[in-house]
């Protein structure tokens, strides 16, 4: 398979600059040139502010950012494209959009191709089998619950155990532990901020500064940053 994915947790990290953690990887995924760029996740900022934003953020690596939502042929202007990127936001409204405008199967078949794909936050979740085991709300209801299933697993971005003092709501792991209870067949790669996978065909690498998750079977394991990882891209 000639995959080329990168799964960004999230668009900041700390206190960093919008996409500035994830701007050598993505110099390094995409190369300079266009990419077209799928604001869907979008609710509280405008698809054409949307596109600023990362053109601003990109426009430093020579990438210069198109909108699909200019595009007059949605479906046709994936099938051209030289790269895609797809940004954060809620991952309910993104699918949901992504359904509507019958995107699912020319995203699928552009990276087949070998077309590189990079999302981030919803954009990386959508990589997934499912939204399953996404943090967002569902502010809409998307025509299924399945992803791009460019990957056999979930993922869940942003992932963070820390439970402050007197909180009594259900932390991320005990919410991932029932997806666990439900499906145990189908692992979970939780990622935190500042962190990416990589996929280049049958291999995968995470890669940043910290170590994220594999939640499967009913147990948690260390997905090691910097380290192969590519075993979870076989169906367990």
């Amino acid at each position: 398979m000639t995959r080329k994915l990168l799964l960004i947790s999230s668009s900041r990290a700390g206190n960093s600059g919008y996409l500035e953690p994830a701007l050598t990887p993505l110099e390094q995924h995409f190369g300079a040139g266009e990419v077209l760029f799928i604001p869907y996740a979008g609710v509280t900022i405008d698809y054409d502010s949307y596109c600023a934003m990362v053109a601003t953020a990109l426009a430093p690596l020579n990438i210069t950012v198109r909108g699909i939502h200019r595009c007059s042929d949605p479906a046709a202007a994936i099938a051209q494209a030289r790269a895609i990127a797809v940004g954060g936001g809620n991952t309910f409204r993104l699918l949901e959009q992504l359904y509507q405008q019958q995107l699912i199967d020319p995203i699928r078949a552009a990276v087949a191709r070998g077309i590189p794909y990079a999302g981030w936050s919803a954009g990386a979740n959508i990589a997934g089998l499912s939204i399953c085991t996404t943090n967002d709300m569902p502010i809409i209801e998307p025509p299924s619950f399945n992803a791009l299933q460019l990957l056999p697993f979930q993922l869940n971005p942003h992932y963070n155990d820390y439970q402050p003092a007197g909180f009594h709501g259900e932390t991320r792991d005990q919410r991932l532990a029932e997806f666990m209870q439900l499906q145990p067949r189908t692992a979970i790669l939780a990622i935190r901020e500042g962190t990416a996978l990589a996929v280049n065909g049958e291999r995968m690498k995470l890669i940043g500064d910290s170590d994220g998750w594999v939640f499967f079977g009913g147990a948690k394991q260390p997905l090691l940053a910097n380290q192969c990882c590519s075993s979870w891209l076989t169906s367990k």
